[in-house]
């Protein structure tokens, strides 16, 4: 596989907590250079963000982050918001404690109440692998698969793992062919990005792949 064509696919990330600006809008000139298909990066840079890069990059951001935990009518707000600041994607954080109560209809309507908020921009919808079970992993595909969001996604990145192989195999196994996957947190060299990419994901959530492309320590999400 072409490298462009692996980094077509990168959402080229920058959530650390201590990010600056200049850091984030250094990743967007490095997105827009290398072909990246977004930069996904903490609310608070959307509006500067969007400023910065017009309609030359796709801007991704979060809500609910990391833990989930917040309440619906929070994360509507939050989605709300990153629209109204230029966001042109959105990739949220489910409550993981719905699912371990097998509230699965919470989750589902808790996904398309904040799809309602996204003014038709793309949803990806994180749900913690690492905390999961296979069972409760089949189940989110299904339940992500029968809601309103674009992508299911792996990982946050801040919890104790990121994105794995087998879990892509199992999504794409589980998912219906609408729903779409975004392997994330951990993708650490070019090989493993084409594996996930071979395995099913059409987007890749990681810092690493354009590092790694400028000969950079290929370290963090």
């Amino acid at each position: 596989m072409e490298i462009k064509e692996i980094l077509s696919k990168v959402d080229h990330t920058l959530l650390a907590q201590t990010a600056t600006e200049k850091e984030v809008l250094a990743i967007c000139d490095d997105a827009i250079k290398y072909g990246c298909a977004s930069v996904c990066i903490a609310p608070c840079f959307v509006k500067k963000c969007k400023e910065y890069v017009g309609d030359r990059m796709k801007i991704c951001t979060v809500i609910g982050f990391p833990n989930g935990y917040n309440t619906t009518e929070v994360k509507c707000f939050e989605a709300k918001t990153a629209v109204s600041d230029g966001a042109d994607e959105i990739d949220m954080v489910i409550n993981l404690g719905f699912v371990k109560d097998k509230k699965y209809d919470a989750v589902l309507d808790e996904i398309n109440a904040v799809k309602a908020h996204c003014d038709g921009r793309l949803l990806k919808v994180i749900v913690e692998t690492c905390l999961l079970n296979e069972e409760e992993k089949i189940k989110l595909c299904e339940t992500v698969s029968l809601s309103d969001a674009d992508f299911i996604k792996t990982s946050t990145g801040f919890s104790k793992a990121g994105a794995t192989k087998e879990d892509i195999k199992l999504f794409a196994e589980s998912v219906n062919r609408d729903t779409k996957i975004k392997a994330a947190g951990g993708i650490s060299s070019l090989d493993d990005a084409e594996d996930f990419i071979c395995l099913g994901a059409s987007r890749l959530g990681t810092s690493r792949i354009v590092k790694l492309i400028k000969n950079e320590e290929g370290s963090g999400y």
